[in-house]
């Protein structure tokens, strides 16, 4: 479990506005919350694989574009 044990799945999920299942449109918006939610431990990639059907390497392609974009580098200027 990569969240604290004091906090569900489910809050985890709602508090990174994260989809509830993979059933949904992926923008990029969406990708890049998935990514930074697995690499800031609110879950962990395990649970996103399953939750939204992810293999490895669509997972790290994301990471990758999300990386690319600035990622977490651009969310440290915004703090």
């Amino acid at each position: 479990m990569a969240y604290p044990n004091n906090i569900s799945i489910a809050d985890a999920i709602k508090s990174y506005g994260l989809p509830k299942t993979h059933r949904v449109h992926w923008s990029k918006a969406r990708k890049d919350d998935v990514v930074r939610a697995v690499r800031e431990n609110a879950i962990s990639f395990a649970e996103a694989r399953q939750r939204y059907l992810l293999s490895r390497s669509e997972f790290e392609q994301w990471e990758r574009d999300y990386v690319a974009a600035g990622g977490d580098a651009a969310r440290m200027v915004d703090a």
